[in-house]
C-alpha cells in the first residue's frame, strides 16, 4: 500500500461514501481520513471525471457515482461468495456425511445461496434461492448473532416480525437474544427442530474483509444421528469451512 499512495486514498474515499448514508462534504472526507484538503479536492476531482464519485453542488457534498454502482452490481453478477465457497461446501458434505448449505441475510430472512445434498440423506426444505425467517434457522442465528445488537432490533422492531413454522421459535426480542447469546458463547448456533421436526442444524457465520457477516455455514442432520460426539466433529467441520471461506473473502483474524 505504501508504493501506491494515492490509489490507496482513493479507495479509503470511496469506502467512507459508501458507509454513510448520505453524502459528505469534501471537509468531512478530509478530516475522517486525515488527508490534506488540497489531496481531498485532488481525488474527488479524479473520482468524479471516472464516475465513481458524483459532486452535488447545491449541497456542496459528494456521494457515489454511476460507475461505483457498475461495479457493485458486476460484483453480484460474478457471484464471487457462491464461486469461493462452493468447492469448501462440496468438502464438507463429503467430510461430514450430511448436508451442507450457505445462506445469507436478506432483510430478515435467509435465503440459500448453495446446497450441497448427501445421497441417503433426508431431503430438506432448503434450496437454492428459498427463504426462511433468519430467527428460525441455524445459518441466521449464526448471522444475527455476530450482528451489532442495534442492526437486530432494526431488523425485529415486534412481535410481528417473527414467523413459527411449528410452534417453536422465538416470538420476540425476548426470546430470541438468548439464542444469540448462547450461539456466542458456543461459537456456533444450534437450531433444533425449529424448520423441520427431527433435524437438527448447526451453523457458523463468514465474515468478509471488514469482520461483517456476509453468510452462514450450516449442515443438518437428523437428530437421533447428532449425537453429542457427531454434533462436535461436525461442529468443528463447519467452523473450519465457515473461517475457510471467510479467509477467501480477504478476512484476517484479529
Amino acid at each position: 500500500m505504501a508504493n501506491a499512495p494515492a490509489a490507496a486514498h482513493a479507495l479509503d474515499v470511496l469506502m467512507l461514501l459508501a458507509r454513510h448514508a448520505t453524502p459528505l462534504p469534501a471537509a468531512t472526507v478530509a478530516r475522517e481520513l486525515g488527508l490534506p484538503r488540497s489531496t481531498t479536492y485532488h481525488l474527488l476531482a479524479v473520482l468524479t471525471d471516472r464516475g465513481f464519485v458524483v459532486h452535488l453542488p447545491e449541497e456542496r457534498r459528494y456521494g457515489l457515482g454511476v460507475a461505483a454502482f457498475e461495479l457493485g452490481s458486476a460484483y453480484t453478477r460474478h457471484a464471487p461468495l457462491q464461486r469461493l465457497a462452493r468447492p469448501v461446501l462440496a468438502r464438507l458434505a463429503d467430510t461430514t456425511g450430511h448436508n451442507a448449505h450457505l445462506g445469507a441475510l436478506h432483510g430478515r430472512d435467509v435465503v440459500y445461496l448453495i446446497e450441497e445434498r448427501v445421497a441417503g440423506r433426508p431431503s430438506l426444505v432448503s434450496d437454492v434461492g428459498v427463504r426462511l425467517p433468519a430467527s428460525l434457522t441455524a445459518t441466521g442465528l449464526a448471522i444475527l448473532a455476530a450482528l451489532p445488537p442495534a442492526q437486530v432490533r432494526a431488523l425485529f422492531p415486534s412481535a410481528d416480525a417473527f414467523v413459527q413454522r411449528h410452534g417453536v421459535g422465538p416470538t420476540s426480542l425476548t426470546t430470541l437474544r438468548p439464542l444469540l447469546t448462547e450461539t456466542r458463547t458456543r461459537g456456533y448456533a444450534l437450531e433444533q427442530g425449529f424448520v423441520t421436526p427431527g433435524l437438527d442444524s448447526v451453523a457458523t457465520a463468514v465474515l468478509d474483509h471488514s469482520g461483517h457477516p456476509v453468510a452462514g455455514v450450516a449442515v443438518t442432520a437428523e437428530r437421533v444421528h447428532l449425537t453429542p460426539e457427531v454434533r462436535d466433529e461436525v461442529v468443528t467441520q463447519v467452523r473450519r469451512a465457515a473461517a475457510e471461506i471467510s479467509r477467501r473473502l480477504g478476512h484476517r483474524r484479529g
